[in-house]
């Protein structure tokens, strides 16, 4: 039933089960359409609402029609949340969809923030914009990305022509901070890759922009929205084993994916701040969320001592290598028709080599880590990454008052997997919507008594299933209540990336380096998404 409320018009409709015709364009054919069963949420903001026309009652939802569909989605996305109605149900026939301009089109950019952002939420958003200095992968990312926007290789035209409501950055590590500051300053909503940034420096600035515009920095964390994270979660929070006192944390990078890092511009630290940055904040921001508090102080060791010039020979790159046939770590990658046509085809125009030889004398970042970090409620966390194992798994053990929780995944030695390692990096990294679930344990051994096992089902693609998941709250469901807080906000990517430029300070000195003196930031003994 639409009624007319004055200067503006407003829709009113009930919520709950569906008795009559299904609506079309997302109106109900009239109010009753719709019977209660539960009570709703009233928005004021978007008033004036008739006050005599109909009967007001706790159970009405008002609607203004002619706020933006950006605003719109933002304002019912907790309402859709708990009634199980599509956000899209309330597109009342507008054109109007999320602005969305991505700057950075290398693989994550135009596969996971590109291609399936058109695939999957064509109906909310459009991209009116792609940015990146190599001319040519920028043509061949639109084409893969299947879209029809304008390409610049100049990011403030790319704002100020296309007018976004959101930029996404997933350029090289290092360039982070130019990209998300200047996005927020000219006015835009803002979502990262991870790691927010590479150094303290930076950290500050992007800090201090955020805090002087009225826009949003969101953090692309994924793991955090995979089922078998979040019943970790679960249980901690649920006080499974008391009052937690202290973490065991170790990755396992295997010598196909770890070894990639060190092909490319991530093995060097002016552009990646090393893999206590780029890789090892998507561990600590599940730590911290997992312990739910914040580091106060960490003390690390690290080395190089492997890739590099640890090598027994190298080369200019795999294509041209004279060791071929002796190197185990030879990769063709005119075998891999997207890293040819995205990279390969295009290296002329900025020099940026795919392939790269992993044992090159400028490489100079660790491959060997292990740290402590204490918390400021005063957890303990033990950390170690090896990058280059026969597998790629990890495992972690949380020791509290009460017991004990012990969980793994992808350790080969636990179950019986028939696939090799690149296969599960494969996997790992697929967004398609073809999945095979597992059953994957976790261990809850109370004091005193004998351990549970806790089975949860479990997907592979997409980054244990957390890619969906998260792009879905963000564009389907901002804002949306969610008991176990997955959505990571600019305190949430500094801190994580805070635990890593520590520790590489603390290698470089020797000592113990307090996250207070990196930045304004003062750690809190309960975790806070907000500066």
């Amino acid at each position: 039933m639409i009624v007319d409320g004055g200067p503006k018009r407003v829709a009113v409709f009930y919520l709950g089960d569906r008795v009559g015709k299904p609506p079309k364009n997302g109106i109900p054919e009239r109010a009753s359409t719709y019977l209660l069963d539960r009570a709703a949420i009233v928005l004021p903001s978007l008033g004036p609402y008739p006050k005599k026309s109909i009967p007001l009652r706790s159970n009405l939802i008002l609607l203004n029609m002619t706020t933006s569909r950006r605003k719109f989605l933002s304002s019912i996305s907790m309402l859709a949340a708990s009634s199980a109605i599509p956000v899209h149900a309330f597109d009342f026939g507008t054109s109007k969809k999320l602005r969305v301009a991505l700057v950075g089109t290398g693989i994550r950019g135009t596969t996971f923030w590109g291609k399936r952002l058109v695939d999957e939420y064509s109906d909310l958003l459009e991209f009116v914009g792609l940015c990146d200095i190599n001319p040519g992968r920028l043509e061949y990312g639109k084409k893969y990305i299947g879209t029809s926007c304008p390409t610049f290789t100049d990011f403030d035209h790319m704002i100020a022509t296309a007018k976004p409501d959101l930029v996404i950055v997933t350029t090289k590590d290092s360039t982070h901070h130019e990209f998300i500051i200047k996005g927020l300053e000219m006015g835009c909503d803002v979502l990262t890759e991870k790691p927010l940034t590479t150094d303290e420096t930076k950290c500050q600035a992007i800090l201090e922009a955020e805090k002087k515009s009225n826009k949003n920095l969101i953090m692309g964390f994924n793991y955090r929205w995979s089922p078998y994270a979040t019943k970790i979660k679960e249980l901690l929070a649920g006080n499974a084993i008391g009052k937690l006192v202290s973490v065991d944390f170790h990755w396992y990078l295997n010598t196909y994916h770890g070894a990639s890092y060190f092909r490319r511009w991530h093995g060097q630290m002016e552009s990646s701040g090393s893999l206590w940055v780029h890789k090892s904040t998507h561990h600590f921001d599940l730590l911290n969320w997992w312990i739910d508090s914040e580091p106060e102080e960490v003390f690390a060791y690290g080395a190089l001592e492997f890739y590099g010039k640890n090598g027994p020979f190298r080369g200019k790159n795999c294509r041209t290598c004279d060791h071929k046939e002796n190197c185990a770590f030879h990769w063709d990658i005119m075998k891999d028709e997207r890293s040819k046509r995205l990279y390969v085809d295009h290296e002329h125009e900025d020099g940026y080599i795919r392939d790269n030889c992993l044992f090159r004398e400028e490489i100079d970042i660790y491959d060997k880590m292990s740290s402590q970090v204490k918390y400021a409620d005063n957890t303990i966390l033990n950390y170690s990454l090896t990058t280059y194992s026969p597998f790629e798994g990890w495992r972690v053990a949380f020791n509290g008052t009460e017991g004990r929780i012990e969980a793994w995944l992808d350790i080969p030695y636990n179950k019986n997997s028939k696939l090799s390692q690149a296969e599960l990096h494969a996997k790992e990294m697929d967004q398609s919507n073809q999945e095979v679930f597992e059953i994957e344990p976790i261990i809850v051994h109370k004091l005193w008594k004998d351990f549970e096992t806790v089975n949860v089902v479990t997907e592979k693609r997409g980054h244990g299933g957390g890619d969906g998941r998260l792009q879905d709250n963000i564009f389907k469901t901002p804002g949306a209540e969610d008991e176990f807080g997955r959505a990571a906000g600019i305190r949430d990517g500094a801190m994580s990336c805070l635990i890593g430029i520590a520790a590489v300070r603390s290698i470089e000195k020797g000592l113990p380096i307090k996250i207070s003196d990196l930045t304004d930031l003062e750690p809190k003994v309960e975790r806070s998404q907000r500066p």
